[in-house]
């Protein structure tokens, strides 16, 4: 069995941030049931006059919880082949969601957008969980053409 690298510690750290995240965020529905008077279990309000706002708040929380595995599979996978990289990429991810719940708690939905640049962090985890998995099958793809017929540099 092989060891982690020294710098997996950063995926772990990254990893303990997102939970905090998390948590802020369902703080956030808690107040917003308390304020916009919506008990348990219903999920969204039905009051015309300020429902609307519960609700953003509510689905800020949910559409994050909906991401949440797959930036955790990235997060823990990506992380054993480029610890740092992943690392900063799921630090951006976590500040954009908190972009993206601010933006969508004022009640107007298209302020969400502001933490869409979370969405390029995510990518990012993406690819680099796909590259690990290449690296593990020993997929190098196919060979790179040489530049104006010169010698290969291997």
């Amino acid at each position: 069995m092989g060891v982690l690298s020294k710098e997996y510690g950063y995926v772990v750290l990254t990893g303990v941030a997102s939970m905090l995240m998390i948590g802020h965020l369902a703080v956030k529905v808690g107040k917003a049931r308390q304020k916009y008077n919506v008990p348990y279990p219903k999920m969204y309000s039905d009051d015309p006059e300020h429902g609307h706002i519960f609700n953003c708040i509510q689905r800020a929380h949910q559409n994050t919880l909906e991401f949440y595995p797959s930036f955790l599979f990235c997060l823990a996978v990506g992380g054993l082949h480029y610890p740092r990289l992943v690392s900063g990429l799921g630090a951006v991810w976590i500040v954009s969601r908190e972009v993206y719940a601010h933006g969508y708690s004022t009640g107007d939905p298209k302020k969400r957008m502001r933490g869409a640049f979370g969405n390029i962090a995510f990518l990012g985890m993406m690819l680099t969980t796909l590259s690990y998995g290449r690296h593990l099958l020993g997929w190098t793809g196919p060979p790179r053409p040489r530049m104006f017929g010169g010698a290969s540099c291997h």
